[in-house]
């Protein structure tokens, strides 16, 4: 019980988190050097997005449930698809970015394969 409302405040805080890190204005940000650096940033905020919620999902199912995760991903693209929108909207140093989309899907992508990973692992033990 503790660890599925930890779960729960995880995932609701990281969605917090990825609107407000990207809606909200970096006067200036260090360059790390690598071509691309804020698309593996999506990458990863949807990884872990999936990862929380479908965690939370798989722990209050009792299972790891790819239509649950699937959905998810769903959310998650559409969530970002919002944010961009609203960056292109309401922010005056930030702009709607196709490939920021992409990068997003890619990450929750990336987080399905590792619950049909997990799923196919947990079904080979038994």
């Amino acid at each position: 019980m503790v660890l599925k409302k930890a779960l729960f405040g995880f995932a609701i805080c990281w969605t917090v988190i990825i609107a407000f890190l990207c809606l909200i204005t970096f006067r200036e940000l260090p360059s790390i050097g690598v071509a691309g650096a804020d698309k593996y940033v999506h990458v990863v905020l949807h990884f872990a997005f999936i990862m929380f919620w479908g965690f939370y999902v798989s722990l209050t199912q009792n299972e790891i449930k790819i239509s649950k995760i699937i959905r998810l991903v769903i959310l998650s693209i559409l969530y970002g698809i919002v944010i961009e929108v609203l960056q292109e909207l309401f922010t005056t140093t930030r702009h709607a970015d196709i490939l920021d989309v992409l990068a997003n899907f890619t990450g929750a992508i990336l987080a399905l394969m590792a619950f049909v990973l997990m799923k196919k692992q947990k079904a080979d033990r038994h």
